[in-house]
């Protein structure tokens, strides 16, 4: 039987893992952040918490498999990750954010079991996932028709439907967009665009940089 401050300590750190992760998502402002992820995280660390106490309780009486609920919470945890992706015409997004919250799910299965290095060596290939293959991502899409730029602009009502109109005239398809308030005055735009051909590039660029309410544009292909 677990003690109850083995117990305890599972569940603190099953917080502080999860944390780890749900900070990256925080941070880039994804639809399930912070709190979402510790939730999981417990929730997860809890039912295998449960499953060995119910094996301890009646191991003398019956046959019990402890990784049973664990089972559960991995095929369960699909409506919550569902939740999180959202379709943007032919682009989806949330499938990192979902996927994300699978993999805490695991993690919280593997500290309720006890399987402390599992769940730490895990968290670190997650967070170095996250973090940096993301800008491996980003690099590899504008190699080719993609621009990933970074626009400042005046925060007034329709700015924003003015600049993605100016992108869909000359044929760019927007495939993320992310606002990162400055002030009340200024807001930063960061986009990544596909373009129909590389020729249209600096055209999108130059049309940009001319729109009205445009402080600058960046290229940070």
């Amino acid at each position: 039987m677990l003690s109850v401050k083995e117990v305890t300590f599972r569940l603190i750190l099953s917080v502080f893992l999860s944390g780890i992760i749900g900070i990256e998502r925080e941070s880039i402002k994804r639809p399930a952040g912070l709190r979402t992820h510790i939730l999981v995280c417990v929730g997860s660390t809890l039912v295998m918490l449960t499953s060995i106490f119910i094996f301890d309780m009646f191991k003398e009486q019956t046959a019990l498999q402890p990784d049973r609920l664990g089972a559960q919470v991995i095929s369960g945890i699909g409506f919550l990750g569902a939740g999180t992706i959202i379709r943007q015409g032919d682009t989806v997004r949330g499938l990192t954010t979902a996927a994300s919250l699978w993999a805490v799910a695991c993690i919280g299965i593997a500290i309720g079991a006890g399987f402390y290095i599992g769940a730490i060596i895990s968290v670190l290939l997650v967070l170095v996932t996250l973090l940096s293959f993301s800008r491996v991502e980003k690099r590899i899409k504008v190699r080719s028709n993609y621009l990933n730029l970074e626009i400042t602009a005046i925060n007034k009502p329709g700015q924003l439907g003015k600049i993605c109109k100016t992108i869909g005239d000359l044929g760019g398809h927007i495939l993320s967009i992310e606002l990162e308030p400055e002030d009340d005055q200024i807001e930063i735009v960061n986009l990544i665009i596909k373009v129909p051909n590389l020729s249209l590039k600096n055209d999108l660029i130059n049309k940009l940089s001319n729109e009205d309410g445009v402080v600058n544009v960046l290229n940070r292909s």
